[in-house]
């Protein structure tokens, strides 16, 4: 970047302190110069973050009006005063609302019909008074709807207050729970509830049984999980017949069930944990289905009697095939929904109990997103479907699975008159360097020449089998309206071409996530969207490892990029069993105390392969309170980057002090830190204005 296009107010950044720490492992000695940023207690590193955050402030205050001018845009499209499409459960109909002005939605109710009065359950923007941030985990309404469980986070750190409310009397009970988690199930007897808890590194490992009678002193623990690779939640059927309690680790799971008429009793095992299986239970009648990947790599349905479910008993319902991924199913009274990824787009079926007759949905684009929404009832004909794409806006749909007519309960408006026809959409492939066609989904306003001059915006993701969802943002018009095309590589690492597709993109296969989203920006280049002086790119947590890998493998390939909370730091993290993204993700990225995948690791791991060249201009986002990747590992990556890059490009660090993983709560303060990163990236494609 030219001299001339740096702002006036330039500063010297912060330089950390070089406090060399060794370590070694496998006769391999790494020194790392900024261990030290782990110190949380330590008044040098918050005096060092808060020295980012001024300088990142000062660099980035010539484009306030353009941050100011953005939010506004986006603010101005959102209709602030809205109504969620309400869901039938019982008697009542639940809905969530908001007011303009106010950052936070508000919970309510209407017993028999939609136009009875309505009965507010809660109030978020009453509960987040007096907290910079405010997160609601659990919100679940008891099988007679006179009770309320929610949960509280106010730091950002995922550490739950569980409080129960009389709906009756709007009384909270004395008593709450510290350090929950965001799983829980109540028994149908309307006092038992399951809780799950978290340990030190903020993983859930055991499941509470609590009687609203009881001091919670005298709770139950039921189930404590020692296997620091599993994850434990609870959960109930669509049927309200069974509680289900979950164990997972990032390749194997096990299931217990209880009948939930039965709360005080003891869970049965639906099938042991053995190392690679996989397994999801839904219930229907006298019959488990069970979605596995028992000697199915794309998964296929099974079923068996609830009264007897081990694994020997299980009966095919839908094999294998190994062009279709089977990512799940659904049941209610009548009726079965499958949801499955094909030729990388996803798929619904609908198979009717009675017959096997059986029929698939249909979507309209190219490319686009669909996710089953709120359907509590299990006796019902309705499916709730949310239907969305880059260019049509979060779509509710009432679905009847016997008439098979849909109709459109809900678009998420956009005011100051979006019109859709002015945008454009298509499914693109790129070809990675060993040959594998990797998909694009891609945006941009009609009327743009493919003449290599156009800023384009690539982002990714990649990692642990999830399938980045081609959906739409009103936010994002602000780019697309500048001019700027938006595009999503869906490297592997996802799932958006099946099991194998997440298969060949961890472990020993990782890097293959890396070139292909290098591969997929060489494709764009090549076809005339755009050059590498105007391209941006973005990801966050494992997408900002993305972000470091690439930028570390091709700096040159890119102008402009944006990290936030990124997982940097991967062998000095993973081997650290004291975090939260420590043992289970072994089975992620593989065991660095293995020498073999420590060398592989280390190889690509964005912290360690920092070089002396130059970078693109770099925005790196990070929280204080994040439990997931730690504040330090952006921090230490921007320490490691301003000492041995070579360029004058423009490097920033900016952490929010008072939030977590996903950055600031309130959708007011989330809107600014949108407004924020657009800013920059604006500024530096030259389209600042």
């Amino acid at each position: 970047m030219s001299q001339d296009r740096l702002p006036q107010n330039k500063l010297t950044p912060p330089i950390a302190a070089k406090k060399p720490q060794s370590l070694i492992l496998h006769n391999d000695e790494r020194v790392d110069n900024y261990y030290w940023l782990r110190e949380k207690e330590n008044s040098d590193v918050i005096a060092y973050l808060e020295a980012e955050n001024f300088y990142t402030q000062t660099m980035m205050q010539h484009t306030e009006v353009l941050q100011e001018k953005l939010y506004k845009e986006m603010l101005d499209r959102i209709q602030e005063t809205d109504l969620s499409v309400p869901y039938r459960k019982d008697e009542y109909y639940y809905y969530s609302r908001t007011e303009a002005g106010k950052a936070y939605p508000i919970y309510c109710r209407k017993k028999g019909g939609l136009d009875a009065a309505e009965e507010i359950l809660l109030d978020q923007n009453q509960l987040a008074e007096g907290h910079e941030f405010f997160n609601i985990g659990v919100l679940q309404v008891s099988p007679n709807h006179q009770l309320l469980a929610y949960s509280v986070d106010t730091s950002g750190a995922e550490r739950y207050t569980m409080y129960f409310l009389d709906l009756n009397t709007s009384k909270l009970y004395e008593q709450s729970i510290e350090d929950t988690y965001y799983s829980f199930a109540w028994g149908n007897d309307n006092r038992t509830v399951f809780y799950t808890k978290v340990d030190d590194a903020n993983r859930p490992f055991q499941l509470w049984r609590h009687s609203l009678d009881v001091p919670i002193a005298e709770d139950i623990l039921v189930y404590e999980e020692t296997d620091e690779a599993f994850h434990l939640s609870v959960g109930k059927t669509r049927s309200q017949a069974y509680i289900l309690l979950e164990l997972g680790s990032m390749i194997t799971s096990e299931v217990h069930y209880l009948a939930a008429n039965n709360p005080t009793g003891d869970f049965q095992l639906i099938h042991p944990r053995t190392d690679g299986m996989e397994y999801d239970i839904e219930h229907h009648s006298d019959n488990f289905y069970i979605t596995t990947n028992d000697e199915a790599i794309n998964f296929k349905l099974m079923k068996a009697p609830v009264s007897s479910p081990r694994k020997e008993n299980w009966e095919t319902v839908i094999p294998h095939r190994e062009d279709v991924f089977l990512l799940g199913v659904s049941a209610f009274s009548n009726h079965l929904v499958i949801y499955e990824r094909q030729r990388g787009l996803p798929t619904v079926r609908v198979q009717k109990f009675a017959t096997g007759e059986e029929y698939e949905m249909t979507f309209p684009e190219p490319t686009y997103a669909v996710y089953e929404g709120n359907n509590p009832e299990f006796n019902t004909k309705t499916l709730r479907f949310n239907y969305t794409s880059l260019i049509t806006p979060n779509s509710v749909f009432d679905f009847d699975m016997e008439t098979q007519q849909r109709e459109l309960k809900k678009e998420t408006p956009v005011l100051g008159g979006y019109d859709r026809t002015l945008y454009q959409s298509e499914w693109l492939m790129a070809t990675a360097e060993d040959g594998v066609q990797v998909p694009i989904s891609i945006v941009y306003k009609k009327g743009i020449q493919k003449n290599g001059e156009n800023p384009l915006f690539l982002t990714g993701y990649g990692s642990y089998g999830y399938s980045y969802p081609a959906a739409f943002s009103s936010n994002r018009l602000s780019l697309l309206d500048r001019g700027v095309v938006f595009a999503i590589a869906h490297i592997r690492g996802g799932s958006e071409m099946g099991r194998k597709w997440y298969e060949n993109g961890k472990f020993l296969h990782k890097k293959n996530t890396f070139t292909d989203f290098i591969a997929c920006a060489e494709y764009l280049i090549s076809q005339g969207w755009t050059n590498s002086d105007r391209l941006a790119i973005s990801g966050g947590s494992a997408g900002g490892l993305l972000m470091g890998a690439v930028v570390n493998l091709r700096p040159d390939l890119f102008k402009a990029v944006i990290a936030d909370v990124p997982f940097v730091d991967v062998v000095t993290t993973i081997l650290d069993t004291s975090l939260p993204l420590t043992t289970i993700e072994w089975d992620e990225w593989g065991n660095p105390n293995d020498k073999v995948y420590y060398d592989y690791i280390k190889s690509y791991s964005p912290y360690d392969n920092v070089e002396a060249k130059e970078y693109p201009d770099l925005l790196i986002n990070a929280g204080l309170n994040d439990s997931r990747v730690q504040y330090w590992e952006p921090a230490k990556w921007t320490a490691k980057l301003r000492e041995l890059k070579t360029d004058n490009n423009v490097l920033l660090l900016k952490t929010n002090m008072g939030a977590g993983h996903g950055g600031a709560s309130g959708r007011y303060e989330s809107l600014k830190e949108t407004a924020f990163d657009y800013a920059f990236l604006l500024d530096r494609l030259g389209l600042g204005d």
